[in-house]
C-alpha cells in the first residue's frame, strides 16, 4: 500500500481511482488478486497505516457487490478473510458492516471451495474457512469450520510428503503452504475451546465474533471432531517442523528459495521469517540442514554442499500427475552457489498467464539441463498445463569421504525417434564441482546443455573449452568443457527472480550435434 488508494504489487503499481479498477481489465489478473488479497493489513509497518485500512476495508464492501467480480473467487476471497480475521484479531476492529461482509463472504466460500483446482487452492480454501469458523459463533459457523477442518485433515496427508516437501514441488509454494499450517496452529492457541471440538449452540447467529479463548461452559461435544485437539497439538505441530526441515534444505546460502518450478522472491515469507514464526510458536525443524548429503527421498530432490559449494539437483516428479500446473520442464537441472553467491540459476518466474514469456520460462532452454531436438523434457503448454512429462529413473547418491555424488535419468525424450535418455551425474569433490550429461538412444540429434549463470557473475572467454567467472566478491572460477571436440560458448539470457522483474544475463552453451551415445562433462572449479 504505497498511499491511501496506490498499490505496488508484482513490480507494478496502479491507482485504485474509481469502483471499477477493483476489475480493471487492463491490469493483469495476479496483480487485481492481489488487490483483493489485503496482504498489507499484515505488512510491516501495518499499524502506521490503520486508518487507511479501515477505509480501504469499507471501500471494498461499499464497491464490490456480492458475486460481483474477481474478488468473489474462491482464492482470492480466502486470503482475504485470514487478512480481515488477522487483522481484527491483532490491530484492528472490525465494524459491523465489516463483520457481516466477512460472514457473507464465509457463506459464499462455502459454496465455492475449488475442489476442481485442488492443491494449494483447497489448503487456502480450508484454511479460510476454518478462519471464519473459529471467529463467528453459531451453527452456520460451526459448519465452516467442520468443513475446513475435514478438508484440511485429508488434503495434508494428501500434498505434504513423507520428507516433509509439498507436492506441487515448487519452494515457493512450499513456503506459502508452511505459513498457512502455522497460522492453523497459531489460530487453535487463540481459540483453544473451539478446536477441542466443541459444538456452540450459544447463538444462531453468524454476525457476532467470537471471543478468543472463551470458556464454552455451555458447549455439546461434537464426536467426529474430538481428535480436533489432538490434531493441531500433535499433528500440525510435526508436519510443520518437517516441512521447515525441507524448506532449509531447499534453500540457498543466501537465504532464498531455489528456482525450481514456479518460484520466484517476494511472493512467499522467506525462510528465515517463517522460521522465526516456528519459534514463537514453540515449533524446531526436524532437520539442521548442515548435512553434506540430503537426499528428499519422497520429493526428489538432493542437496550437495562441500566446501563453498551447495548443489541443489532436480530428480523429481514435475509434481503430481494429476495436478502438474506449477511445473516446469526442468528435469535433471541444479542449481550451484558458491559461498553465498549464487553462481548458476534457473529462470524464476515474472509472470503468470499465457503468452511467449509465459511459456519460454517453463521451458527446458530456460533451465541449467538439456533440450534435445529443440522439445521440452515435458510438454509444458498454455499457462498451466503439461502433456507428456518426464520421469525421473534410477536416481542414486552416495557420499565418500572426498565426494558427493547425485546421478539419475528421465525418460522425457523417449517420445523423440531413437527413444534417447538424458542422464546427469554430478559430483561435488574437493575444489569442484563435475557433471556429465549422457545422451542414450539410437539416430542423430542435437543435444543442447544450458549453463545459465546469475546476472551478478561475469564470465569472459578463456579459449574454445573455457570461461572464467568473476564474482562480485572478486573470487574467480573456470568452467570448461572436458571432452574433446565440444565448443563452450555464449548466448544472452533472462532471469526473473521477483514477478514483473526479468533481468539479462549470460548462459553458457554447449551443443553436441550427431549420432547417440554422447556424452558431455564440464567442471566448475576456482581459478588458480
Amino acid at each position: 500500500m504505497v498511499a491511501a488508494d496506490t498499490f505496488r504489487f508484482l513490480n507494478e503499481e496502479h491507482r485504485l481511482a474509481e469502483a471499477a479498477d477493483w476489475n480493471n481489465p487492463h491490469w493483469e489478473t495476479l496483480w487485481r488478486y492481489n488487490l483483493h488479497y489485503f496482504d498489507d493489513l499484515c505488512a510491516e509497518g501495518a499499524d502506521e497505516r490503520n486508518d487507511s485500512h479501515h477505509a480501504l476495508i469499507a471501500r471494498w464492501v461499499a464497491e464490490n457487490p456480492v458475486g460481483q467480480g474477481c474478488g468473489w473467487e474462491p482464492y482470492p476471497m480466502s486470503l482475504r478473510i485470514v487478512n480481515w480475521i488477522k487483522w481484527a484479531l491483532s490491530s484492528g476492529e472490525l465494524n459491523e458492516v465489516a463483520r457481516h461482509s466477512l460472514a457473507v463472504q464465509a457463506r459464499v466460500l462455502a459454496s465455492r471451495v475449488e475442489w476442481h483446482l485442488l492443491g494449494n487452492h483447497l489448503l487456502a480454501n480450508a484454511k479460510a474457512l476454518v478462519f471464519a469458523g473459529c471467529f463467528f459463533e453459531g451453527p452456520e459457523a460451526q459448519r465452516w469450520l467442520h468443513a475446513g477442518l475435514k478438508i484440511l485433515e485429508a488434503q495434508i496427508d494428501e500434498q505434504v510428503l513423507a520428507d516433509g516437501g509439498h507436492f506441487e514441488r515448487s519452494p515457493m509454494y512450499h513456503a506459502i503452504v508452511l505459513e498457512d499450517v502455522l497460522d492453523v496452529i497459531n489460530l487453535a492457541r487463540c481459540y483453544p475451546d473451539v478446536v477441542a471440538a466443541r459444538k456452540s449452540a450459544e447463538s444462531a447467529t453468524v454476525s457476532s465474533p467470537r471471543k478468543r479463548g472463551s470458556s464454552g461452559e455451555n458447549a455439546a461435544m461434537d464426536s467426529r471432531l474430538r481428535g480436533n485437539d489432538d490434531f493441531f497439538r500433535s499433528k500440525l505441530v510435526s508436519l510443520a517442523g518437517r516441512m521447515l526441515g525441507w524448506a532449509r534444505v531447499m534453500t540457498h546460502p543466501d537465504g532464498g528459495i531455489a528456482f525450481f518450478n514456479d518460484a520466484a522472491f517476494r511472493i512467499a515469507r522467506e525462510i528465515a521469517e517463517l522460521e522465526r514464526y516456528a519459534e514463537r510458536l514453540g515449533i524446531a525443524s526436524s532437520r539442521d540442514g548442515g548435512a553434506p548429503l540430503v537426499h528428499l527421498e519422497q520429493s526428489g530432490y538432493v542437496r550437495l554442499a562441500q566446501g563453498p559449494y551447495t548443489v541443489l539437483f532436480d530428480a523429481a516428479l514435475v509434481g503430481p500427475d494429476y495436478l502438474p500446473g506449477h511445473a516446469h520442464a526442468d528435469t535433471l537441472a541444479f542449481e550451484l552457489s558458491w559461498g553465498e553467491q549464487r553462481v548458476i540459476c534457473n529462470s524464476g518466474t515474472s509472470r503468470y498467464g499465457r503468452g511467449a514469456i509465459r511459456h519460454w520460462e517453463r521451458s527446458t532452454a530456460a533451465h541449467n539441463t538439456v533440450e534435445i531436438d529443440g522439445e521440452n523434457s515435458s510438454e509444458v503448454w498454455d499457462g498451466f498445463r503439461v502433456a507428456r512429462r518426464a520421469y525421473p529413473v534410477g536416481l542414486s547418491c552416495s557420499e565418500e569421504a572426498e565426494a558427493l555424488r547425485a546421478s539419475c535419468a528421465h525418460d522425457g525424450y523417449t517420445r523423440l525417434p531413437g527413444r534417447p535418455m538424458h542422464r546427469r551425474m554430478v559430483e561435488v569433490a574437493g575444489n569442484a564441482v563435475r557433471w556429465t550429461d549422457e545422451i542414450e538412444g539410437a539416430g542423430e540429434h542435437r543435444a543442447v546443455g544450458r549453463i545459465p549463470l546469475h546476472p551478478d557473475v561475469t564470465a569472459r572467454r578463456l579459449s574454445e573449452a573455457q570461461w572464467q567467472l568473476d564474482l562480485p566478491s572478486g573470487e574467480k572460477l573456470v568452467l570448461g568443457v572436458e571432452t574433446a571436440g565440444v565448443v563452450l560458448d555464449e548466448e544472452r539470457g533472462k532471469f526473473s527472480p521477483e514477478f514483473g522483474l526479468t533481468l539479462e544475463r549470460q548462459v553458457l552453451v554447449w551443443v553436441a550435434e550427431g549420432p547417440l551415445p554422447v556424452a558431455v562433462s564440464l567442471t566448475l572449479a576456482a581459478h588458480r
